[in-house]
């Protein structure tokens, strides 16, 4: 079983930076691929971003240039830096795992972690 735990969120201002973890356990990171993802109040989860076991990495349009997802496979942790933050950035964020390629719907995820709010006020 796969088991996926989130920290880092948080409350920050417009134009500020956080960073998120998602430390996995029950596995490892071959052959996986890993995900961010987000809701806001009232909305369905979106794709954030995603990176393969190989280091690819597939980004939403809204995120390119401000969000950077990466991996340290030593410690079996996904990231996501998150840059130049927006209001409208304002979501839980969840992280999630699935086995082989790149996708950005939810649904292609078969772990899925309990979330991390962050909140980026004006």
């Amino acid at each position: 079983q796969v088991q996926l735990v989130e920290s880092g969120g948080g409350l920050v201002q417009a134009g500020g930076s956080l960073r998120l973890s998602c430390a996995t356990s029950g596995r490892t990171f071959r052959s996986y691929t890993m995900g961010w993802f987000r809701q806001a109040p009232g909305k369905e989860r979106e794709f954030v971003a995603a990176v393969s076991w190989g280091g690819s990495t597939y980004y939403t349009d809204s995120v390119k240039g401000r969000f950077t997802i990466s991996q340290e496979n030593a410690k079996n942790t996904v990231y996501l830096q998150m840059n130049s933050l927006k209001p409208e950035d304002t979501a839980v964020y969840y992280c999630a795992a699935k086995l082989y390629g790149l996708a950005n719907a939810p649904g292609a995820y078969d772990y899925w972690g309990q979330g991390t709010q962050v909140t980026v006020a004006s």
